[in-house]
């Protein structure tokens, strides 16, 4: 039994020196368009499923059909999340084909069919992905909205995408922000700017003034 455990002892130390050795070597390429090898990719994908899936289990599941949710989830969704995720009638952009994991087109994909994961997902983000972690200043029925948006994003063609956007208050969060608060969203959304932006200009007021914030997010003002 001795022996047993001292041969496990030293096998153990070993694979650990081995893996250390090959982490410390820089044989690794951690470059973004390098991507995963078929069984890491697998491996990956399989332990964020389960992560997520546990985490996300005993989150309780409002009523997803509330007009008034669905059309503050699509005002959210445009301003912070089309770049990515892009949307009916929206091309893919620079910074969607740029990031890896390549972010899935949820206009066309759509969610997994588990509302309280996708809850889980846009309020804690995913290590690695470029998924923000829209809690750290989102409110939780801000971010149902969005997760009931998306419950019918992809029934949608451009026409409607874009009407139900445009009956939208634009972004809001529930963290204190005014009507001239903007974060900046992509050029090819379908507004091509902010909402607020939009509104200063049909207004015959100024563009807003870009500006960063301590955390390094840019804000218009």
């Amino acid at each position: 039994m001795k022996k047993t455990m001292k041969v496990l002892a030293v096998a153990g130390l070993i694979t650990a020196s081995a893996v250390a050795g090959v982490g410390y070597s820089g044989w690794i390429n951690v470059a973004a368009d390098d991507p995963h090898s078929a069984p890491v990719y697998a491996f990956l994908t399989a332990v964020r499923e389960r992560s997520i899936e546990v985490r996300s289990r005993d989150i309780q599941v409002p009523n997803l059909n509330d007009g008034a949710l669905i059309r503050a989830g699509a005002g959210n969704y445009d301003a912070m999340c089309v770049g990515c995720h892009l949307a009916p009638g929206v091309e893919p952009t620079e910074l969607s084909q740029s990031l890896y994991p390549t972010p899935p087109d949820l206009g066309k994909q759509g969610t997994d069919g588990n509302p309280a994961a996708t809850f889980w997902v846009i309020k804690h983000g995913i290590k690695g992905s470029g998924m923000p972690a829209w809690g750290q200043g989102m409110e939780d029925p801000y971010i149902w909205g969005m997760v009931a948006f998306l419950q019918q994003l992809p029934q949608m063609d451009a026409r409607q995408y874009q009407a139900l956007v445009a009956s939208s208050s634009g972004h809001q969060h529930g963290g204190g922000e005014s009507q001239l608060h903007e974060h900046q969203v992509p050029d090819d959304s379908p507004s091509g700017k902010g909402h607020h932006e939009a509104e200063l200009a049909d207004d015959g007021m100024a563009a807003p003034e870009v500006h960063v914030h301590p955390d390094g997010k840019a804000h218009k003002h």
